[in-house]
């Protein structure tokens, strides 16, 4: 494995890089450290983490289907058990990936490329591609790894940019024509009424604001609401308290911090359209859930239903790190407020229902295909193929593999005739390298069998065989 890349991240991040000649004046126990620790990120924090983020690409679209699957069996539920599935969907989009990195990085060897995909029984062009696939991403996994994190690094500045805009908002008072103003103190002390009024202990902070179109929260130890001054000018009194009611819902749960994990979560796994599917349903379920709330406390879904049609005019505000009444799809949280009715099933919620079916089938039918070949190799015969290794040679290591140390084992399938000889071979499971698996095939494919027997005859059969590649 490469480590240019890795070097030159670190090099640009640290005073020196420890792979370059260190400072003399460093203790040599110092310099022997530092440069054991970027050979062990090298050799081992790189690929582990390149394969992890490759292996979710299959488990993240497994936990995406269940979890449709899931919200469909819930969709008449309350929603607090909705978002509770949705959230633990999208902590497990964390955690799979994260283990499957840590027991990579731990097992303190190259990680075989075969991990990324398994190989069944399959035709031998599908095999040929799918062991060229493996080659080629085990060739560019540092080049995989600098393209994510930089993609994440992206992510993580825009994420930091609405941060520094939310609190510019919240301190920056100075900034706001309306900082001190009568109906700044107004407001603040309906909201605070209205806090004590909802169970909060805590204060709650008003802010007018000129930028926004909606308003929001933002906050968790000390919350703030940011109110549109076009709002407090041009909406009934009555409305904009529905509004404000709605967004100590956000409040009184902290959905401000858990908003911001999921920006985290979003900006490290933003290749894959299931973690934004989750994030956007647990966004969804969250307004639901402050919508019930603020209904709650106001005795009047309707007025909060009103409140929200009259922000259906107005445009949205984009950042999206604060929590907005204005989130969610609009025109249903009114629908539901006016009109609770049980939701029914829509085909179009079946296709992951149905995706998820074809994909245990798929999984199931590749296990039984693994296997059946042998059942049916073995079915009547007296004696299997057996293989006379004095007669080939030794399979030669790949002195590219000596040099990476890379190990692994592949599993050959040769037809045997019924002369003893090997007249076609496949490569059933990749050591992960092509390189060693061709290396593997053409020697053993020279090799001479004792044909397989059925009733004492000889016959032609398929032979699997087994070599491991290992330096020690």
């Amino acid at each position: 494995m490469s480590a240019g890349l890795v070097t030159g991240l670190l090099s640009a991040l640290l005073p020196t890089s420890p792979l370059a000649p260190l400072p003399s004046h460093l203790p040599s126990y110092v310099t022997d450290v530092l440069t054991r620790l970027l050979s062990a990120l090298a050799n081992g924090f790189v690929p582990s983490l390149g394969w992890a983020l490759l292996h979710f690409v299959w488990q993240g679209a497994l936990i995406g289907c269940a979890t449709a699957v899931l919200l469909v069996a819930l969709r008449n539920a309350r929603p607090e058990r909705r978002y509770a599935a949705a959230c633990f969907a999208l902590l497990l989009c964390v955690v799979w990936p994260a283990a499957d990195f840590v027991t990579m990085l731990l097992g303190d060897r190259n990680v075989a490329a075969a991990r990324a995909l398994p190989l069944a029984s399959a035709p031998a062009a599908v095999l040929r591609d799918a062991v060229g696939l493996l080659a080629w991403l085990q060739q560019h996994l540092d080049w995989i790894v600098g393209a994510w994190a930089a993609c994440a690094a992206a992510l993580g500045l825009r994420m930091a940019l609405g941060l520094a805009w939310v609190g510019r908002a919240t301190v920056g008072r100075a900034a706001s024509p309306h900082a001190g103003s009568d109906e700044e103190r107004v407001w603040q002390t309906k909201l605070a009424r209205l806090a004590a009024r909802c169970g909060i202990d805590r204060q709650v902070r008003l802010r007018i604001v000129d930028s926004l179109a909606s308003p929001v929260t933002a906050g968790f130890w000390r919350p703030v609401v940011l109110v549109p001054a076009a709002l407090v000018t041009g909406m009934p009194p009555q409305l904009l308290e529905a509004l404000l009611a709605h967004e100590l819902g956000h409040v009184r749960r902290h959905d401000y911090l858990v908003n911001l994990v999921q920006n985290v979560i979003e900006a490290l796994l933003f290749y894959h359209p299931a973690v934004w599917w989750i994030s956007r349903r647990i966004r969804h379920e969250r307004e639901q859930i402050a919508d019930d709330f603020a209904a709650r406390q106001l005795g009047e879904p309707r007025r909060l239903a009103q409140a929200l049609s009259e922000l259906e005019r107005l445009q949205f505000s984009g950042h999206h790190l604060a929590q907005a009444a204005a989130g969610g799809d609009l025109m249903a949280r009114i629908r539901r407020l006016v009109r609770p009715d049980p939701q029914a099933l829509d085909w179009r919620a079946a296709i992951p229902v149905l995706g998820l079916v074809l994909a245990c089938a798929a999984s199931a039918h590749a296990l039984a295909t693994r296997d059946a070949p042998v059942a049916a190799r073995t079915a009547g015969l007296t004696r299997p193929a057996v293989a006379d290794f004095s007669s080939c040679t030794k399979p030669q290591y790949p002195q590219a593999d000596i040099a990476a140390s890379h190990e692994g084992t592949v599993t050959l399938n040769f037809r045997v005739d019924a002369s003893g000889f090997v007249t076609e071979s496949t490569i059933l499971r990749s050591s992960g390298y092509a390189s060693m698996d061709e290396a593997a095939r053409g020697a053993l494919h020279r090799c001479r069998f004792a044909p397989a027997l059925r009733n004492g005859q000889p016959v032609s059969t398929w032979q699997p065989v087994q070599y491991v590649w290992t330096l020690a």
